[in-house]
Parts: structure tokens; sequence; C-alpha cells
């Protein structure tokens, strides 16, 4: 690991940006894109006339390329290495959000669906490449404040795009359901089909930025790491290994790292959603999803400071889970605006989640880290499955109560905090 680090470094110094720099604006425009999604909820709700279950398949199509995308993305990498598969997610990423002028033009849901697919798939590719290279650039007990510098990068743009693309969408979105019912059907049409074309010119400013950044990565100095490298005590610890499966804590973290993620989407992009059920005005609530990403960018900074001078990435994870269950339950049974900032400060316990998983899980992986990684970005699909469950629940029993299915979600990623990373690790010096 550290010949392989010295190597990358001693490269981006000749060749240019610094590998932080370049995955960090990967993961601030990762961050924009996906975090759009907190807003496309409602208001494609209300554009295509939609259930709560039916617009949280905004988050589902979106996700589920994750757990699709697991296998081909491992073989990509392998094919393509690091940088020009990161070219490659940012090319599927703005295919993606160039579907969706067809979409919006004639405001069909399905289209805009499979637009948040292809953008799926393109970040599924994108996070493949970009969460493992950052893990291994540098030393392994460093991981999780690099990933948190990442996690500032992202989530950054996560409170940003909500507010700039909200600005747009849902400008005087307030009272426009109840005022559809008085028009003809002709009227109706053409009003939902104005409020559809809005999303049209920021999608085109994205795939601009999707299209410079990726020319930007493809001549950059980048250096590629050599994962198939393994030190004599990893090689050891690997003899006779020949399948991922043999790695239980590395699973473990995949189930870990699904139910986190899954409830990481939740306190997102439902808590607009939320405020709304409680009666609160869009154009007051359509900042909650930016109060949420607030709290998870104070989160990373802790982690930037704190780990691992004074506390284990380990640890880390066990105060984030212990504090999600705390929160959550708080939420379930208290007023209004107090339940809504509980929602809100998930973003503060779910803000370490992330960066402590994949060193813990990533490991002693050697050979193996690139399918590892791969397996660790199918993990994400949990944000397909979650957030429609939650939908369902908010049809069923209402939207406050239904968060108590995050409960069991940090209980298991507290047992992963505290033993599951451990598990089938005691041959590993």
């Amino acid at each position: 690991m550290a010949a392989v680090t010295s190597s990358a470094n001693a490269t981006s110094k000749k060749k240019g940006l610094n590998p932080i720099i370049i995955i960090g604006s990967l993961f601030f425009i990762l961050g924009f894109v996906t975090w759009l999604n907190s807003v496309l909820i409602p208001y494609l709700k209300i554009a295509c006339q939609l259930t709560n279950s039916e617009s949280y398949l905004v988050a589902s199509s979106f996700y589920i390329a994750c757990l699709l995308m697991a296998k081909p993305s491992a073989w990509l990498l392998k094919l393509l290495g690091f940088k020009n598969g990161m070219v490659a997610g940012l090319a599927l990423m703005g295919i993606g959000a160039l579907i969706f002028i067809p979409a919006a033009l004639t405001r069909t849901y399905a289209i805009f669906l499979i637009g948040l697919f292809i953008q799926g798939c393109g970040s599924a590719v994108l996070q493949s490449a970009s969460n493992p290279y950052i893990t291994i650039v540098g030393p392994p007990e460093s991981a999780a404040k690099r990933i948190s510098i990442m996690g500032i990068c992202n989530k950054f743009a996560g409170v940003l795009a909500p507010l700039a693309l909200g600005a747009v969408i849902l400008n005087n979105i307030d009272g426009f359901d109840a005022s559809l019912v008085n028009l003809s059907a002709a009227d109706k049409i053409a009003q939902l089909n104005e409020l559809a074309s809005r999303v049209i010119v920021p999608y085109l400013l994205i795939i601009v930025v999707l299209v410079i950044l990726s020319v930007l990565i493809y001549f950059s100095g980048l250096p590629e790491i050599d994962t198939d490298h393994e030190d004599e005590t990893v090689a050891a610890a690997n003899s006779g290994k020949t399948s991922i499966a043999q790695f239980p804590h590395l699973v473990l973290g995949v189930i870990a790292l699904f139910l986190y993620v899954g409830a990481e989407v939740i306190a997102g992009d439902s808590i607009i959603g939320y405020g709304s059920s409680h009666h609160i005005p869009l154009s007051t609530a359509k900042y909650f999803a930016s109060g949420t990403l607030t709290c998870m960018v104070i989160g990373y900074i802790v982690g930037i400071l704190f780990i691992p001078k004074y506390i284990t990435q380990q640890k880390a994870l066990v105060l984030c889970a212990i504090l999600g269950v705390v929160l959550t339950a708080l939420a379930l049974f208290t007023p209004k605006y107090i339940s809504i900032s509980c929602i809100a400060l998930l973003g503060l316990a779910n803000s370490l989640m992330w960066p402590a998983m994949w060193p813990l899980a990533l490991a002693g992986l050697g050979r193996f880290t690139k399918i590892g990684s791969s397996l660790l970005v199918m993990g994400i699909a949990g944000a397909a499955v979650f957030p429609p469950i939650y939908g369902l629940l908010v049809d069923k029993i209402s939207a406050q109560t239904a968060y108590v299915i995050l409960i069991p979600m940090y209980l298991f990623i507290l047992y992963y905090a505290v033993a599951g990373y451990k598990v089938g690790k005691k041959a590993v010096a």
C-alpha cells in the first residue's frame, strides 16, 4: 500500500493536480446530481400527478442501477482502469440527463425514470472508481479522513442542488395543485406541461458541466493504482482465497452500507414531503433538505478534525449509529418542528458512516479490491429499496410514524461497527 501510495503521489506531482482535488470535483458533481432527487420527488409528484409511493420511484430508478451495475462496473474498471472508468461514468450521467429533455417535453414519468436510471448507472461506475481510489491512495488509518473531505464536496453540492433546482422548478408552486381543480382539461394539461418544462434548462446546464469535467479528467495526470499488488501480510492472509465471499467482513459491510444508504436517502429525500405533511408550504419546506445536507457537512468536518488523531473510524461509526437510533426515536414522538429538526440532524448521524464503512469493509482485500468495491457500490441500491417502502408507509399510516423503518437499520449498522467488521479477519495482522 505504501509503495502504491508514494508512486501515485509522485506521479500526481509531476503531471498536475493532486488526486484529492480531482476526485473532490467528481464527488461534487456526483452529489449535485444525486441530491436533486429530493426536489424531483415533490416536483414530479405534482407535474405527473403521482401518489406518494409512485413519486419515490425517483429514488428507486436512480439507485437500483447500483445493484444492476455492480458486476459491469467491476468489469469496466478492470478493462479501463480507474481514470477512464471515471470518464465513462460521467458520460453515462450526461446521457441520462439528456433524456430529461424529451421526458419534460412529453411529461412522461416513465421517460423521466429511464433518464434517472441511466444517471444512476453512471453514478455506479463513478462510485466504483472514485471511492476505492480515494480509500487506497493514502494510509489506511486516515482513509475515513480523506473520504470525509470527499463527503464535504459531495454534501456541499447536495446543499446547493435542492436550493438551485428548487428555485427554478418549485417557484410559485404553493397552491398549484389546488389551482388545477377549477381548470378545464385543456388548461390543466397546459399548466402541467409548463411545470414539466421548467426542468429543461437546469439539466442542459448539468450536461455541459458533465462534458467539461469528463474532458478534464481524461486529459488529467491522475495516476493509476495497481490494486492487484498485495504486500506480504495481505498476500499471506489471502493465500488460497478464490472468492469475494470468503471475506465475511466485506459481505456484512455491504449489508450495512445497503441499510445506511437507504437511511440517508430517506432522511434527505423525504424531509420536504414530511414538512409538507405538517402543512408547511413547499416554498419553505424546499429548504429542509439543505438542512439535512448541512448537518452532514458539519459531521464530515468533525471527522476531518478528529479522525484518526482523537478517535478511530470504527469508534466514529459506533457513535453515529447510536445517534441515528436516538434521533429517529425522538422524531417519532416529538411535535412538528422538533421532529423535522431531528430528521435534519440525522444528517449528522449519517455523515461518518460512509467514510468509516469503506475502509473497514475493504481492509485486507488486496487483489479482490475492485470486485469488493463494486459490491459495496451495489449496496447503494438500499436507496432504491427503502424510500418506496417509506412512501408506502406514509400512504398507509403517516409520514411521521413511517420513520420507524429507520430503527432496525441503524441497529444493524451498530452491530457492524461493534463486531461485524472483525468477522473473518483474525488472520490479518
